[in-house]
């Protein structure tokens, strides 16, 4: 039988044009297999033949585990401390076997085993495919529609075959089998069965692709596409820099007459396009991204990562566009918050913003208003800014002589101490549980101690909306914050 298993290996071998090892590989993993079958419970199983006699040993295992993780898989794990009784200088992820009896090739043994074989070179051959479809470095794949897989389309390029999900298709467009596409590769998974290689016609890179292959000038490095933000089958905004001060970037990708930017359209099932100049000044960036609205001011408030956008009444429809589409493709395009107001709002919130700073500089450096007002129109918005901005530069205020300077100054900073050690107390009393749970830092802990949160049950008792009120984060930080603080009480439930 050995005999007789070499040959049948080294036949399939020739016969499918696949490595020796592979098919080894094959019929141990079916061997493995069938002796699982005479176990109880999930365990686990190696087989090795031997290369050259055709013999073979087969072994139950178990894979090593810290002893803090505990057993997840009781039938194919040993706790450290019991693996090192057995095997002194055994380590973690290392493997303890023990011989069991081989199970006979036998009739349906052989038959499992041919199955498992043609498998695996299925696989093999599928992986050679795909290794050299890959290999030519292509970004788009281009194919027609093969079939419908719940929902998804199975697209059909030579002899590899990729999948594009439903929500990666252009939202109304309508495919049928036979109609040619064009999409982009994100990614192969070998997990997926039929079609490994998955696609996307909705992804901004799909778009940047596109114009590619339309404007020579980028491939060349003349102009480079810094951004791209897409409502897919909609409208998009694309961000261009030119290399070349001879070379108009927005023009040359609305090419002649618009051909260039009509092809990509055209594609995109009339997705209409806005082409952006992309500049190094976020505030110049914004307001190209905004287009068409015309914009009359902009504060920018670098802490936040935000934008005050102030237009008139005429353009603040045009700013924020149908159901806030554009000013949400221009925050996605410069990676900045935006915030769309007419004047009459940016005057109040600036009022509002103004009267919070006066109340806070008459409140804590103990000034009059009078005072108070001369640090505003300076342009002073904190103490810390009246603390430790250079002498020399509040000495040039007018209104304000040396000792005044220097009083102002030593109080902003008695205050800021008298902040810090009282920030300090409150942190102080938060527990260690707390202070070394991942996504937490300093800042963060400080504003949790004042709210009077101190341990880790505190925080996991919170609801998203309390901690972004205390912490000022986005509802998705906030909640993967609150989901890490309450891993420990499902952990404790498992190990119950």
């Amino acid at each position: 039988m050995n005999r007789e298993l070499l040959m049948l290996v080294e036949a399939i071998s020739r016969e499918k044009n696949v490595e020796r090892d592979v098919v080894f590989g094959a019929v141990e993993a079916a061997l493995a297999q069938a002796t699982k079958k005479l176990h109880e419970g999930d365990v686990d199983i190696r087989v090795t033949i031997d290369r050259d006699t055709g013999n073979y040993e087969t072994f139950r295992r178990w894979h090593v585990v810290p002893d803090e993780a505990g057993l997840q898989l009781p039938d194919q794990e040993i706790l450290l401390f019991e693996a090192l009784e057995q095997i002194p200088d055994i380590e973690v992820d290392e493997y303890i076997e023990e011989p069991v009896e081989s199970l006979p090739i036998g009739r349906i043994g052989a038959m499992a085993a041919k199955q498992v074989i043609l498998q695996k070179i299925r696989d093999a051959e599928r992986e050679m495919l795909l290794n050299d479809f890959m290999s030519r470095g292509e970004k788009i794949l281009v194919g027609t529609v093969k079939r419908m897989d719940k929902g998804d389309i199975i697209v059909e390029a030579g002899r590899v075959e990729g999948r594009l999900r439903r929500s990666e298709m252009i939202p109304k467009e309508n495919l049928r089998n036979g109609d040619r596409v064009r999409a982009m590769i994100m990614e192969v998974d070998l997990t997926l069965r039929g079609a490994p290689i998955v696609l996307s016609r909705s992804s901004p890179e799909f778009m940047i692709e596109l114009f590619r292959a339309e404007v020579p000038e980028i491939e060349q490095g003349l102009l480079e596409i810094k951004s791209c933000a897409r409502d897919a089958g909609s409208r998009a905004k694309i961000a261009v820099l030119s290399h070349d001060k001879r070379v108009d970037p927005i023009g040359t990708c609305v090419g002649v007459r618009g051909t260039r930017v009509n092809s990509v359209t055209n594609e995109l099932a009339g997705e209409r396009v806005d082409i952006v100049l992309w500049s190094e000044d976020p505030a110049q960036f914004v307001i190209g991204a905004l287009a068409p609205a015309n914009v009359q001011s902009i504060v920018v408030d670098e802490e936040k990562h935000a934008m005050d956008v102030v237009v008139d009444e005429e353009n603040l429809a045009i700013a924020i566009g149908r159901g806030g589409q554009n000013v949400r493709l221009a925050s996605d395009l410069t990676g900045w918050k935006i915030n769309i107001m007419d004047a009459a709002e940016s005057a109040q919130k600036q009022a509002e913003e103004t009267t919070g700073i006066r109340e806070l500089f008459m409140a804590k450096l103990d000034v009059d208003q009078e005072i108070a007002d001369i640090l505003i129109e300076e342009g002073f918005t904190s103490l810390e800014e009246v603390a430790y901005v250079p002498l020399q530069e509040m000495l040039e205020i007018e209104s304000f002589d040396e000792d005044t300077v220097n009083e102002l100054r030593t109080r902003a900073k008695d205050v800021l101490l008298t902040m810090e050690i009282a920030r300090e107390e409150n942190v102080d009393g938060v527990s260690q549980d707390l202070r070394d749970l991942e996504g937490l830092n300093s800042e963060l802990i400080a504003q949790l101690a004042q709210a009077g949160i101190h341990t880790r049950d505190d925080l996991a008792d919170l609801a998203t909306d309390e901690l972004t009120d205390i912490t000022g984060q986005t509802a998705e930080d906030a909640t993967t914050l609150i989901m890490k603080a309450r891993e420990h009480w499902f952990t404790g439930e498992a190990a119950n």
